[in-house]
């Protein structure tokens, strides 16, 4: 990778990190809504919820940012179908010796 490829990466990381947590904060607000699993209920009754909310929020965002990122890179990915993969295939003699088993009846 040329070095002035890096902010270009770097520029695209930061992007799809942004939507990773815009699809968190709608995914923890749908949670939240629609009192999944009741958790919703849980946080609201709790005097450190919001810490709870956050937390849901950070995490969903690294992950669903890391996961945005991922599939657009393997998304980008060149495929080299012009040249044919793993070589000439030649048969290989190899020996494989028998050997003699006990049989009892």
């Amino acid at each position: 990778m040329k070095p002035s490829n890096e902010p270009d990466l770097m520029r695209l990381y930061l992007r799809h990190c942004a939507v990773g947590f815009g699809l968190s904060a709608v995914f923890v607000t749908g949670l939240l809504w629609f009192d999944i699993a009741r958790i919703g209920t849980l946080i609201a009754g709790s005097d450190i919820g919001w810490l709870a909310v956050f937390l849901l929020w950070f995490f969903h965002g690294t992950v669903f940012g890391s996961v945005q990122f991922a599939v657009t890179i393997m998304l980008n990915a060149d495929d080299d179908d012009d040249e044919p993969r793993g070589g000439m295939m030649i048969p290989v003699p190899a020996a494989a010796p028998a050997r003699a088993t006990d049989r009892r009846v």
